[in-house]
């Protein structure tokens, strides 16, 4: 609420139900309409906030800049969108319709390529004779250009040491037991669960009793590397490296939830690790200002995108160029789990 020269309060009201992308130049100097009355949304107008009591937020873009101005005035990130939107009554929209757009069905490398740079890749499982496999799932020849992602499987044993060179390994142990080697630290890993290795760390994977089967996400993107012997090198700023599922750290999402697992106060640089929940729906068709690759853990459905659509099951990972308009309809009964990996960007409750 906000309160006027006179006492009374008001509150503002919603101007649109998602936010306004704008490009800004370094410098620009914007108004942001902060009362939701102006008639130049998402700027002030000058005069319809005049007796509200609330009063427009300057906003200096400090480079160029693509930028999502809040359209429902409620955020706590004014004047940038933070995702309240789909919150508020009406704000998480779902596609009305079946739709006309072409299935699409895998090749024989098990990659379904839908409009642009989206696909979706069924990488498979580990043959009986293989102990260890390490298969690109997402890569910059792919049409990725921020991220990179990996899928290790390793059936027993240690597998090789791997390193990330040119970013950040964000993995995802979807399934196993073990111990992670980096540099001259060790952890006990038990899936799920999300684990962080800096630029230039070592790391190894040791299989226990379960198989391990994890998806390794490199930011910015970039390759994962074998490396003859490990080094003691380990950034010590951050001293823990696992990342649980939390029940208690969720958050809505109209009628999904999220939680956030590795993200920048763990390091991270313009990059978010999260596992979410979508129950039985389609969204409707929105955009995202970050990359995202989208690895389906549990249950059925299928990714829409204006004229093709493809089918999605557990192990299948998506993959999402920035600004690509997508909708994913999640058709099990008891809903569908996901973990994603967005960059650039830390917040995966922000759509327009």
């Amino acid at each position: 609420m906000w309160r006027n020269h006179m006492g009374m309060t008001q509150a503002p009201i919603i101007a649109a139900r998602k936010p306004f992308y704008k490009e800004l130049k370094a410098g620009q100097r914007v108004m942001w309409c902060a009362c939701g009355r102006s008639q130049r949304q998402p700027y002030c107008d000058g005069r319809s906030h005049l007796g509200t009591g609330i009063e427009p937020v300057e906003y200096r873009a400090p480079c160029d800049q693509e930028v999502l101005f809040c359209g429902c005035k409620q955020t706590c990130d004014a004047p940038m969108c933070d995702g309240t939107h789909s919150n508020l009554p009406g704000g998480y929209g779902e596609a009305e319709g079946a739709g006309d757009a072409m299935l699409v069905m895998p090749d024989e490398a098990g990659v379904a390529r839908l409009d642009g740079a989206c696909f979706v890749v069924s990488p498979g499982t580990l043959g009986s004779a293989e102990r260890y496999r390490c298969r690109t799932l997402v890569s910059p020849e792919l049409g990725a250009e921020h991220q990179s992602q990996y899928l290790i499987e390793l059936a027993g044993g240690a597998a090789p040491i791997l390193s990330p060179p040119a970013g950040d390994a964000i993995l995802w142990v979807r399934a196993g037991t073990g111990r992670i080697a980096i540099g001259d630290r060790d952890f006990a890993i038990n899936g799920p669960l999300g684990l962080l290795v800096r630029r230039g760390e070592r790391f190894r994977l040791t299989a226990g009793a379960a198989p391990l089967s994890v998806y390794a996400s490199i930011c910015p993107a970039g390759p994962l590397v074998e490396c003859d012997a490990m080094d003691d090198t380990f950034d010590a700023a951050v001293p823990e490296r696992r990342a649980p599922i939390d029940e208690n750290a969720r958050k809505a999402m109209g009628p999904r939830y999220f939680q956030v697992l590795l993200d920048d106060r763990d390091g991270l640089d313009n990059s978010a690790q999260f596992i979410g929940h979508i129950p039985r729906s389609r969204a409707e068709m929105h955009r995202h200002l970050y990359e995202e690759a989208l690895i389906i853990l549990s249950g059925t459905g299928t990714i829409w995108n204006e004229t093709r659509r493809a089918n999605v099951a557990a192990g299948d990972v998506i993959f999402f160029p920035r600004k690509h308009v997508h909708s994913l309809e999640s058709t099990s009964a008891e809903g569908m789990d996901v973990v994603g990996l967005i960059h650039p960007g830390t917040n995966p409750g922000i759509n327009y």
